[in-house]
């Protein structure tokens, strides 16, 4: 997946919270400690997020986007 955003961190999911439109999904991060990151449930599903999956969080904005690669 391209995206444009130039900020990345690495972070490792540590929650899942679904409903069946959307999603919470949290990060345990080196720096600055934790963030999280509201997506579409169908999103979560489609990138196959579980606890403890390694993602590139891309922060753009205001919107923090996981990236599984």
């Amino acid at each position: 997946m391209r995206h444009g955003a130039r900020n990345k961190i690495v972070g490792t999911v540590t929650s899942v919270q679904s409903d069946p439109v959307m999603s919470l999904v949290k990060f345990d991060v080196t720096e600055p400690g934790e963030m999280a990151s509201v997506l579409t449930t169908e999103s979560v599903q489609e990138m196959d997020l579980k606890v403890g999956d390694q993602v590139q969080l891309v922060i753009k904005a205001i919107h923090v986007l996981p990236v599984k690669e």
